[in-house]
């Protein structure tokens, strides 16, 4: 068979995992010795040849993730998801934290090219089209996690339902009550912020409910910006009875606001945040918010680039899971009060 033959195609024929063929193909010994000489068996009669540059530079399998920020639980959900499926491949993987900084970037892309990585998954960092092309020329994959932008149709993406996250948001407090309900977003450029914000007006559209004026408000998706965002919000002469925040961290500067304004959450204040991270459950009160699959996102975009680098095509070149609203304790109906 010719040199075409790729890892997809033996696993299929073999009834494996893609990564079970690449576990057998660097010498992993936790695969079971008949899977292992059914691999390779197949790898012989088919002359499977690898063709990856890392094997001419005399480096082992790696993979990069390249993240803007690793300092947040948000970060490591993502990374988790990653490392489970990279390890149980036995691939290395190289972590960059590039915090939005073009030269941080670049320098990355430099030390992938030079070290011949198979494969990079991109989280919210968009390269230009010159980077893209030089890493099509050197023949080296890419995904995109949660991108800033919708990434060129050649460029695999991973996701969550943004959208629908921001509709159930809206739709349970506007369910409670609430009517004017204040939503602080992340970055304005950002895809995930877009699609959130719409799904928060759509919800008060088909709920028949006016949207407030003068009650958004952009923030960085950390505590601080919750924090800032949502004193404007509270300071305001009729002041929102409920605010939708952009990420669970956002929604903990809620919390800090209403505790310097002297309101009780979800008394005077409800509270709706997004993503689900560890302490939402731990907080006081329990946090109500839109969970994101971020490990499973991780893990999708850890398989989809295996895929990639193994020859498979895809099914789709856009994937997007579940968000759906956990409600705890921080959410309740609106009462009047004198502000």
């Amino acid at each position: 068979m010719s040199g075409r033959t790729t890892i997809a195609q033996i696993a299929r024929s073999a009834d494996v995992s893609v990564s079970t063929v690449s576990k057998v193909l660097n010498g992993h010994t936790d695969v079971a010795e008949e899977t292992r000489r059914r691999v390779q068996r197949l790898l012989d009669e088919r002359g499977y040849r690898r063709r990856r540059a890392a094997h001419h530079r005399g480096h082992g399998d790696l993979i990069d993730l390249v993240i803007n920020n690793l300092d947040s639980a948000w970060g490591l959900a993502i990374l988790t998801g990653v490392e489970e499926v990279v390890e149980s491949a036995g691939i290395g993987l190289v972590i960059s934290a590039v915090h939005s900084r073009a030269a941080l970037t670049r320098r990355w892309l430099d030390s992938l090219l030079a070290r011949g990585s198979q494969g990079a998954i991109l989280v919210l960092s968009d390269l230009d089209p010159a980077q893209r092309e030089q890493l099509r020329r050197h023949g080296t994959p890419i995904v995109v996690i949660d991108g800033v932008s919708q990434p060129p149709p050649d460029v695999p993406a991973v996701g969550a339902t943004n959208f629908a996250g921001g509709y159930a948001a809206a739709e349970h407090l506007i369910g409670l009550g609430h009517r004017r309900i204040g939503v602080i977003g992340g970055p304005e450029q950002l895809a995930c912020t877009r699609a959130r914000i719409a799904g928060y007006r759509a919800a008060h559209e088909a709920g028949g409910v006016p949207i407030p004026r003068g009650l958004l408000r952009y923030g960085n998706f950390y505590h601080d910006g919750g924090l800032r965002a949502a004193r404007s919000l509270l300071e305001l002469p009729d002041a929102p009875t409920a605010i939708f925040a952009g990420s669970d961290m956002h929604a903990m500067g809620v919390y800090e606001a209403a505790r310097q304004s002297g309101l009780d959450v979800p008394g005077d204040l409800s509270v709706v945040g997004f993503d689900d991270l560890n302490f939402a459950s731990w907080t006081a009160p329990a946090l109500t918010t839109v969970r994101q699959p971020l490990h499973e996102m991780g893990a999708t975009a850890a398989r989809t680039l295996l895929r990639l680098i193994g020859g498979e095509a895809l099914d789709s070149s856009s994937i997007e899971l579940a968000t759906s609203l956990v409600v705890r304790d921080s959410t309740a109906p609106p009462r009047t009060l004198e502000r």
